[in-house]
């Protein structure tokens, strides 16, 4: 599988056990082997109930809130015919979700209803995992061809439906592969943060769409997502066959249908607080970064690590590559550069002005529509020019110049 897939798959998918502290909880590594939802579910319930006087329990149930919020995104997509675009120009639609013969109806407010439900359990994931003190000894061996999530509703975690088999299936295309190569790690402390972080950069993207008023988006190109849902445009623009193989360019129709979607992003805020909001989950992921590297320095093992440090040789077996020095420096300052734009310090640069930068601290606190065409162009975005420190191409090159061959993004969604 490509590196860049494996990293974008397990940033959306990967939960993190941990052992159990004690015989009054459950122990911890069942929740992650379930076969079942009605077993993993009661497990969750119990290690829920166990956590507020065990940290192995606490961790354990934040991973499994975390498992349970995709589950709720991938199956409110089953349920209404999802095909998935395989497109990286939408994330959050990334999920190899099974055929579905007979889809219900969708409707604007049905899909934001999804999304709310989704966020709302990434942030009761984000919570409990925050809960779980800094020095807790924790760790556990997952095989990631056992850890799984129910992607059609049908009650069971099948083979094709575990983490290791929606991994395969992202870097290649198509159906999730049962027979994909095991890959075990033990996770600990450290990738808790990883986790908790996620969580937020989730939240943060789920949030910025529900801060706005995308109806016409919806109505006007989201049948290219559920072309057999009952959209407002399904009968006239969806293919008599009503399918999408491929990726996101692959038909004259779907290219179309993704030209009137960038069209459609002129959207209303309707729900400011949330793209408010969206700036925090994103300054807290940057400060769950900082504190996963801490974590990840401190440690003097070398035992199967999800994310190692540069301590802890040799080459991961998910990515390929081996962490050096240089590599969590550049990160450091890629965190820092973030940090400073998101906080206004640094303005974000536009091709077209020479002389002003975007505060992107304002453009997230003082919500106005955001038209995704005249942002690029440039009037979308005049509200929030400044004149300032105004980041320059150089100081990102001299960190992508860092990470080598590999890149930046592969990094970037392997560290979070």
């Amino acid at each position: 599988m490509t590196r860049f897939s494996s990293l974008l798959a397990s940033a959306l998918i990967l939960l993190l056990p941990v052992s159990s502290a004690g015989a009054a909880a459950p122990e911890p590594a069942a929740l992650f082997e379930a076969k079942t939802v009605a077993d993993r579910d009661s497990t969750l319930t119990a290690l829920e109930a166990a956590a507020p006087t065990d940290p192995a329990s606490v961790y354990a149930a934040g991973a499994g809130q975390f498992f349970t919020a995709l589950e709720i995104l991938a199956g409110g997509l089953h349920r209404h015919g999802f095909e998935s675009p395989q497109s990286f120009m939408l994330p959050l639609m990334r999920l190899p979700v099974p055929d579905n013969p007979n889809p219900e109806p969708l409707t604007y407010d049905g899909f934001r209803t999804i999304l709310v439900a989704f966020r709302d359990r990434l942030e009761k994931s984000a919570a409990t995992l925050g809960s779980v003190p800094a020095g807790a000894d924790i760790g556990i061996e997952v095989d990631l061809t056992r850890l799984g999530i129910d992607l059609n509703e049908d009650g069971q975690i099948a083979p094709d439906e575990s983490a290791a088999a929606i991994m395969a299936s992202l870097s290649r295309g198509g159906a999730p592969d049962p027979a994909a190569p095991a890959l075990t790690f033990r996770f600990d402390r450290a990738d808790g943060y990883w986790l908790q972080g996620y969580a937020e950069f989730l939240m943060a993207q789920a949030g910025f769409w529900l801060a706005h008023d995308f109806k016409n988006a919806f109505d006007g190109s989201f049948h290219m997502l559920f072309p057999r849902a009952k959209l407002p445009l399904q009968d006239a623009l969806v293919p008599p066959d009503g399918g999408m193989s491929g990726g996101m360019l692959s038909s004259e129709w779907r290219i179309a249908d993704f030209i009137s979607l960038v069209h459609l992003v002129n959207w209303p805020v309707v729900e400011p607080e949330r793209r408010q909001a969206a700036r925090r989950h994103l300054m807290e992921m940057i400060r769950l970064s900082r504190e996963d590297w801490k974590a990840i320095r401190a440690e003097t093992d070398n035992d199967r690590e999800w994310l190692p440090g540069p301590q802890q040789k040799g080459a991961s077996p998910l990515t390929g590559l081996e962490v050096g020095e240089e590599q969590v420096q550049a990160w450091h300052a890629a965190l820092d550069m973030a940090e400073d734009l998101l906080e206004g310090r640094t303005l974000l640069p536009h091709f077209r002005i020479a002389d002003k930068g975007i505060n992107m601290k304002r453009f997230f606190d003082e919500p106005k529509p955001f038209d995704l065409v005249l942002s690029i162009t440039g009037p979308a975005i005049a509200p929030y020019l400044e004149t300032g420190k105004i980041l320059t191409g150089e100081e990102f090159d001299q960190i992508q110049r860092q990470f080598g061959g590999a890149g930046f993004l592969t990094f970037a969604l392997w560290f979070n």
